[in-house]
């Protein structure tokens, strides 16, 4: 990626990941409405967002909402480097999954070293996460998840089954996550999704 702008005094970095909405999910599946990483990622952090506060207020929780949805807001951002990769090839075998976040981790260092040394430090866990955001980074893949299964239900929606194997198995992985407020998202906050604008009491 070329360093124009540094040479010039400036930083590309907020440049680069503005481009998050020209990267378009699940190219592998016909869908009836894109999905850019913009969106997905500021989905997924309304939902981390609301897990938090969930877990906090229902299960004696003791975690920060705010750095879960700015977590979530920044989970996907090496993708403006590396694309999309649909989840059937990351997953296909251990090789092809150790030599992807190989190139993820690669993605990520270079993203934080555009960055202003004097700020730099206040995106590196945001975006390496190196640090000690471990729960909340299990919160944010659980909102990931969430995510994923309200796009499926949509396409669902919309008459397409492309769709339906998706939607069976992102559930599947929500619950075996066991993540009480996961559960209760899923169990009370996804079912409003598969009505309509007029059956949800607006």
């Amino acid at each position: 990626m070329a360093d124009a702008t540094e040479s010039r005094g400036g930083s590309s970095f907020f440049a680069i990941i503005s481009r998050m909405k020209y990267i378009d999910r699940w190219a592998l599946m016909r869908n009836t409405h894109s999905e850019n990483l913009s969106e997905h990622s500021l989905d997924t952090a309304i939902i981390a967002h609301a897990l938090a506060v969930i877990r906090n207020k229902r299960f004696g929780g003791s975690v920060d909402p705010e750095r879960a949805a700015l977590l979530a807001i920044f989970h996907d951002v090496p993708e403006v480097i590396t694309g999309d990769m649909p989840t059937p090839v990351k997953y296909f075998s251990s090789e092809i999954r150790t030599a992807y976040a190989g190139v993820e981790s690669a993605a990520e260092n270079r993203l934080v070293s555009l960055l202003p040394e004097d700020i730099r430090d206040e995106y590196t866990s945001l975006i390496t996460h190196e640090g000690e955001d471990a729960e909340l980074l299990r919160i944010v893949k659980c909102a990931d998840k969430l995510s994923a299964l309200i796009k499926c239900i949509e396409e669902e929606k919309a008459c397409n089954k492309e769709f339906t194997a998706a939607k069976a198995s992102t559930i599947q992985s929500i619950r075996e996550m066991e993540l009480p407020e996961g559960i209760e998202f899923l169990e009370k906050f996804i079912p409003p999704f598969e009505l309509t604008l007029d059956d949800q009491n607006m």
